[in-house]
C-alpha cells in the first residue's frame, strides 16, 4: 500500500514539474535545487527525531540552497546546541542559521 503512496507522489511531483517548467519557488529556484533542498530538510528531522536530547516537534528546519534555517523554541541551551550540531554534520548542509530560541 506504501509503495502506491510513493508512486502517487511521484507522479504528482513530475506533474508540477512539467507544469511549473524548470523553476519553482518564487525566487527562481531549480526543480533539482529544490529537491535537493527539502532532502537535506528531511535528512535533518530525522536526526533530531533520533536523537533523545532535541524535541524535533518544537523545532522547525527550512532550507535553501544548501544553508539551513533552525527556528523554534529549545529547553535549554544544550537543546539549542545539540540541534545546530546535528543539523552542521548532516551531509550536504553548506552552512546553518540558528535562529532557535531559549525558554
Amino acid at each position: 500500500m506504501k509503495l502506491s503512496h510513493a508512486l502517487l507522489a511521484t507522479a504528482a511531483a513530475l506533474a508540477v514539474v512539467q507544469v511549473t517548467g524548470c523553476a519553482v519557488a518564487r525566487d527562481q529556484q531549480t526543480v533539482g535545487a529544490y529537491i535537493d533542498d527539502t532532502t537535506l530538510t528531511t535528512r535533518v528531522k530525522a536526526r533530531f527525531a533520533k536523537d533523545p536530547v532535541v524535541s524535533a516537534t518544537s523545532l522547525n528546519v527550512e532550507t535553501l540552497n544548501g544553508t539551513v534555517q533552525l527556528s523554534g523554541f529549545a529547553k535549554s541551551a544544550a537543546e539549542r546546541d545539540t540541534a545546530e550540531r546535528l543539523a552542521r554534520t548532516t551531509d550536504g548542509v553548506k552552512s546553518v542559521r540558528n535562529d532557535i530560541v531559549v525558554r
